[in-house]
């Protein structure tokens, strides 16, 4: 940030980013400007994986109070990040429209240097989880070994495989917890198989301990819960996408305002802010007498509830657009853009089950070596979401507009049949959601000595 406000802040024949649009910037100030976007992605690549893992190992399992608190974490985890991305998308832009680029970037510069600051006030008191050795490293060694060892008979009694003492454990896995035997994926197990005395003393790409073999395992078994976020991030793709082609169809005007349709992309982070506090307080503490968890609902079944509001995100929005192209059609005044609100309103809601239940699912179910990687495997997913909804809007554009026809989504949405899309992208989350429930009942979770 402060690389890219110092670039708006040179002198130059334009200002900010009138400059780049216009190529009229010096090279200089071209330069520090993709040096700041650059250190910006790497940057935020570092932080997410592992900011809301390294807050949620500040809470102790072993306490239950604690335990309540770290599931509550997550939830005002994601509240501070959208009370961020509301600032950012009213005040923030307010400022650069009324003020400038120089000011407007400045201001989230200033509040990165406070939250530095603030971070590191805080390091005495934090509580550090000691560095395990690469996950990509442990996960090899589990491959290596039981491809090397592929015409080696398993022992029927799963006690003779490879596992440290619990002493051993401590000293050479800084307390790692140690994890029990599972039945699946047996061929994996073979890293694990003593053959001769000689391995005991060996590199650690012949012989593995259970507990490395069982890593993997749940890494492996965690994969289609993953890959069912990759089509829940693709209906969220929609609202920064067709959903706003919607609006621009629709009336803006509201009274003596006129609303452009990005603005009510504001009303899915006011959703979240204003769901999280009665998720938290109202609703979990409700759903504790219900299901008999702590936590209210598991994380799989609060993921599960967020893909089934996925689906009423696509509904609702099918249905206004169905309604909108029957009004255009019979040359009835257009419907009020505010008809968009429910299915913004909807997005968000689907963001606190779903998104929330994603990350403190990756986290509690992931290997305490791989929790980042695992963190970072689930943001993957938002990346994902967005190159599927590409690739389905490629495809409807090029079967639909076969024969001369102008398509499902043309230039003009009034020529075509947005609805019908909506539908398509309801349709494929509610298979997703079918595929994700089959899954979760064979989810084994994770089982610690």
């Amino acid at each position: 940030m402060a690389a890219m406000s110092i670039s708006a802040s040179i002198p130059a024949a334009c200002a900010g980013l009138d400059c780049l649009q216009d190529g009229s910037s010096s090279s200089s100030q071209s330069t520090v400007f993709f040096l700041g976007l650059y250190m910006m992605a790497i940057g935020a690549g570092g932080i997410k994986p592992c900011v809301s893992s390294f807050g949620a190992d500040q809470f102790d399992d072993g306490v239950p109070a604690e335990r309540l608190k770290k599931s509550s974490f997550f939830n005002w985890f994601f509240f501070s990040i959208y009370i961020g991305s509301f600032v950012s998308g009213t005040v923030v832009v307010w400022v650069q429209d009324h003020c400038g680029w120089v000011i407007g970037l400045w201001i989230p510069t200033l509040f990165i240097a406070l939250a530095i600051g603030s971070f590191l006030l805080g390091s005495t008191s934090y509580k550090v989880q000691k560095p395990l050795g690469s996950p990509l490293a442990r996960v090899s060694q589990v491959v290596v070994a039981a491809f090397l060892k592929q015409n080696v008979r398993l022992p029927r009694d799963a006690s003779l495989l490879h596992e440290l003492p619990a002493e051993d454990a401590s000293m050479a896995d800084n307390s790692t917890k140690k994890l029990q035997h599972t039945p699946v994926l047996s061929f994996l197990d073979k890293a694990a198989v003593i053959s001769s005395a000689e391995e005991l003393y060996s590199d650690p790409w012949r012989l593995c301990t259970v507990t490395q073999v069982e890593e993997l395992k749940i890494v492996i078994g965690m994969l289609p819960i993953w890959a069912t976020g990759i089509v829940f991030f693709s209906v969220l793709a929609q609202f920064s996408s067709t959903f706003l082609e919607q609006g621009r169809m629709m009336d803006t005007s509201v009274g003596a305002f006129a609303i452009p349709p990005a603005s009510l992309a504001s009303f899915d982070a006011i959703s979240v802010i204003l769901f999280v506090p009665v998720y938290d307080r109202v609703l979990i503490p409700a759903a504790r007498r219900f299901t008999g968890n702590e936590r209210g609902f598991s994380e799989l079944q609060r993921f599960g509830i967020g893909l089934f509001l996925s689906v009423l995100v696509m509904a609702a929005a099918a249905v206004v657009e169905t309604r909108r192209l029957a009004l255009d059609r019979m040359a009835a005044p257009p419907m009020c853009i505010l008809w968009q609100i429910p299915q913004y309103l909807l997005v968000g809601a689907s963001v606190v089950f779903a998104c929330v239940g994603q990350s403190e699912f990756f986290y509690n179910e992931a290997p305490e070596s791989m929790r980042s990687l695992c963190s970072a495997l689930g943001l993957l997913t938002v990346s994902l979401g967005s190159y599927l909804s590409s690739l389905v809007v490629t495809v409807v554009s090029g079967v639909t507009t076969r024969g001369g026809e102008p398509g499902w989504i043309p230039d003009n949405l009034n020529e075509g049949h947005l609805d019908r899309f909506f539908w398509l992208i309801a349709a494929l989350s509610s298979l997703n959601l079918v595929i994700f429930v089959c899954c979760a009942k064979r989810y084994m979770c994770k089982n610690v000595s």
